[in-house]
């Protein structure tokens, strides 16, 4: 096979693949090439609801050889370059038509449907585990640890991360509010951080100017900020105490929030076991009130 040609200039994405490909092609096996040319000649769209192993089976390899294909072209995963091709894909069609290339690709067979959910979220979480390295997960912890208490932000899909969270951390007995106002709004909640707080923001991409205020605020009071994140890493790398990566959906196809639920329940987890008595305690309380709630509603016997 020979080497591909540079093609058309194309928009971000689609342009650093064929440059890694250019650039890698002489270190790439026979089965990577064929991978890489593949990837360089289908449509984007395509490639981009494609799994590993539909990519495999497209290319007659495997999904072992498309995941070390894309590693050796210095991609992280599949999840990576998908979100590359995505951020072309998004800035370029409008959204009701991405909704409907989304549903021509998927179709109506059931089987696919179920096929294409699951492909992608293991393929997030996959990514996920790899993409946070230990000693921010233990920066992390030992700021929420250390936490007087915990504001809980996040907006729009990732209000529901941020949710889960601050209820996830009330019931192991950690002081914890959700947060998740917006412009003038955000003052009231901003007010009331203090020394002591740690705020954890959750937000896949975009810089929101609201972000730059909380970062600000929680440094001149002495709060620090912990940040569950996907595009913004390089960002903030060095201007929080740790950014912990949640890869977010470059399709639609699987929830926003799917990996920002499980970096949450990775830190309520490890706060557990940090003080184990206090969280059984909490929980016990927790048990007993529920009990009593369930009690009182039940109808009470006349007396006869």
């Amino acid at each position: 096979m020979t080497k591909p040609e540079a093609g058309s200039a194309a928009p971000g994405g689609v342009t650093r693949l064929r440059t890694a490909v250019r650039e890698h092609w002489d270190e790439l096996s026979a089965s990577e090439r064929t991978v890489a040319q593949y990837l360089v000649s289908a449509p984007a769209e395509q490639v981009m609801f494609a799994s590993a192993q539909r990519l495999g089976e497209a290319t007659g390899t495997s999904n072992a050889t498309v995941i070390r294909s894309l590693q050796r072209l210095g991609y992280s995963g599949l999840p990576a370059l998908k979100r590359e091709l995505a951020a072309d894909f998004t800035s370029a069609v409008a959204p009701d038509v991405r909704l409907m290339q989304r549903i021509e690709h998927v179709g109506r067979d059931l089987r696919t449907i179920w096929s294409d959910v699951f492909d992608e979220t293991r393929e997030r979480i996959e990514q996920c585990r790899r993409l946070t390295p230990p000693e921010d997960l233990e920066r992390a912890v030992a700021a929420l640890a250390e936490a007087r208490e915990v504001f809980c932000y996040g907006v729009a899909t990732m209000e529901i991360a941020a949710r889960h969270l601050a209820l996830a951390l009330g019931r192991i007995g950690r002081r914890a509010r959700f947060v998740g106002a917006t412009g003038f709004a955000l003052a009231d909640p901003l007010l009331a951080l203090s020394h002591g707080d740690v705020v954890v923001v959750f937000q896949p991409g975009r810089t929101l100017a609201e972000l730059t205020i909380l970062v600000e605020r929680a440094r001149a009071v002495g709060a620090k900020v912990v940040f569950v994140t996907d595009e913004l890493r390089e960002l903030l790398q060095g201007q929080v105490e740790a950014v912990l990566t949640a890869p977010h959906t470059p399709t639609g196809v699987t929830n926003e929030a799917l990996t920002g639920l499980i970096v949450a329940d990775v830190l309520v987890l490890a706060l557990s076991a940090l003080d184990e008595n206090k969280a059984i305690e909490f929980s016990h309380q927790l048990s007993a009130l529920r009990e009593q709630l369930l009690s009182a509603r039940e109808p009470r016997t006349r007396r006869s």
